[in-house]
């Protein structure tokens, strides 16, 4: 028996929920899947998983032994990727993730100048406003919007962005402009349920943090949406500063309510802490980091 394949297809059988999906995705018979489990099962002596006619469940024994299977796995790959020189020269693959409009507007972007730069290399891109896990979805580099958790992970900072309100001038001019965060009960509002809550604007009066609840006349599930109604002469949005750029840029909306908008949310790229980092990571890293920043402060 082969004990990496084995922690391998353990894991995909963790990973996919039952021994019928790993074989899928290993191109294995239920079979032989199930077989070399209970193999591995026989050569420890103990039973890792516990067994239902939908699913499968870790028993306790199996929990510890995952964890260790994850470890080792990870280190015999890590020991590949040296030997093929991965750490040396830039190239092979590389996996990154980033929220869906951010990533649309600002990074594949600079995806694309990096992919110039650097022929040996390609790029999975993954956009999802879902915070992805690094380890478990073999993810090489993230894009994060908002303060980062206490982790593991290695962060560098590459700028701030920030909530902010706005509408068309044509609404404003006809509607007024509201001049503090309460006037905002007698306006029409899009609300975009997603970063932002629909109905409990926060906004920062000095040093107080002030909460409007809103009645919306109108919510969306995407950030496009809200400033597409915004720009139609809708009503009120208030979307993250880099969703609305183009169109303040373009003098399709206006800001308001600039001196109460609340602290700005910080921007980073981050990787899982290694002990070596793979050459085409680092280069990524250094190569979009002052791109990045550079968008970013061209927003104001």
């Amino acid at each position: 028996m082969d004990r990496l394949d084995a922690m391998s297809l353990l894991l995909e059988v963790i990973d996919s929920g039952s021994f019928s999906a790993a074989g899928r995705r290993v191109g294995m018979p239920l079979a032989t899947v199930s077989r070399r489990i209970s193999d591995l099962e026989r050569h420890l002596q103990t039973r890792l998983l516990a067994r239902t006619s939908r699913k499968v469940a870790l028993t306790e024994a199996g929990r510890s032994y995952v964890v260790a299977c994850r470890r080792i796995l990870e280190s015999v790959d890590e020991a590949e990727r040296a030997a093929a020189g991965e750490y040396a020269t830039p190239k092979g693959e590389l996996i990154l993730t980033a929220p869906i409009v951010f990533g649309r507007l600002h990074v594949l972007p600079v995806v694309t100048q990096f992919l110039s730069a650097y022929p040996d290399i390609n790029i999975r891109v993954m956009f999802a406003d879902r915070l992805v896990d690094l380890v478990d979805d073999h993810v090489d580099v993230a894009v994060r919007i908002g303060a980062l958790p206490d982790s593991n992970l290695v962060a560098r900072s590459i700028g701030a962005i920030r909530p902010i309100a706005c509408a068309s001038r044509d609404y404003l001019d006809v509607h007024g402009r509201p001049t503090v965060p309460d006037e905002l009960r007698q306006h029409e509002i899009v609300a975009f349920e997603g970063a932002l809550s629909a109905r409990d604007w926060g906004f920062q009066n000095s040093d107080t943090h002030v909460v409007v609840k809103l009645s919306p006349r109108l919510i969306v599930n995407t950030a496009e949406a809200a400033v597409d109604a915004a720009i139609a002469g809708a009503g009120i949005t208030r979307v993250l500063s880099y969703q609305v750029a183009d169109a303040v840029r373009a003098g399709k909306l206006e800001l308001i309510l600039r001196p109460f908008e609340p602290a700005s949310w910080p921007v980073s790229l981050v990787h899982a802490s290694q002990g070596l980092m793979p050459q085409k990571l680092r280069a990524f890293m250094d190569f979009a980091a002052p791109r990045l920043r550079a968008r970013l402060d061209a927003m104001g």
